[in-house]
């Protein structure tokens, strides 16, 4: 009997299942980028004989499996019919940002989170900048380096890293939310109005970004742009 494939056996479930089974208790998916660590909830509707915490082998090793189980998640996410399962299921999405793919660049990444976590930025940027040197085309490195060059005050080369992350995953919420927060920093209403519009589109439920909309259309509109 041939052996189904991790995202063989995702692909049919519900999308509450589906998030819930990837939803791993040792994740930590993250804030605008730097993440504060999230509580796994079990699904509401499990499906039948679901183990209650998925192991992390759910998420297939292969970048383009990945991209395939993303693919899946964020057409789930764009659709959710509730705040409660647009959250299950961008909870599943930031546990798959955080698989590489290499033991390496994992560790690398919880040291960094580690450091960020006790307010270590310099050390923090340096795993970070080994991260992205490894593994360039690993979307979430360049998201964490955004993060800290963000609360260093280095507003431009956060954009750069944002920029770099959303040119690897269109979708990404949270770089969406960061590239927006960058942009009204440096003063881009417009754009940072597009950029959030895009953002509602990606996750209507994001927290902050209706009324970042509504703000900023408010204040483009009164510049007559």
């Amino acid at each position: 009997m041939a052996v189904m494939q991790p995202t063989a056996l995702l692909k049919g479930l519900a999308p509450a299942a589906l998030a819930a089974l990837l939803l791993a208790p040792a994740g930590t998916p993250g804030t605008f980028i730097d993440p504060a660590v999230a509580q796994a909830q079990k699904s509401p509707t499990p499906p039948a004989k679901a183990p209650r915490r998925a192991p992390r082998a759910l998420i297939p090793d292969s970048a383009a499996e990945r991209a395939l189980l993303l693919d899946e998640l964020y057409a789930h996410l764009a659709t959710a019919a509730s705040e409660e399962t647009a959250q299950l299921t961008s909870q599943a999405i930031e546990h798959v940002w955080l698989k590489s793919g290499s033991d390496t660049v994992n560790l690398l990444m919880e040291r960094a989170l580690k450091a960020v976590n006790e307010k270590n930025l310099d050390l923090a940027l340096k795993l970070l900048d080994g991260v992205v040197e490894l593994a360039p085309d690993y979307a979430e490195g360049w998201n964490r380096r955004a993060y800290v060059l963000y609360t260093r005050n280095e507003f431009a080369r956060s954009l750069g890293d944002l920029r770099r992350v959303l040119a690897l995953d269109p979708n990404h919420f949270k770089a969406l939310d960061g590239l927006g927060q960058v942009l009204r920093e440096l003063e881009y209403k417009k754009a940072a109005l597009q950029v959030y519009r895009r953002l509602l589109e990606v996750h209507p439920y994001m927290s902050g970004a209706k009324s970042a909309v509504d703000e900023l259309a408010r204040e483009v509109e009164g510049q007559g742009i």
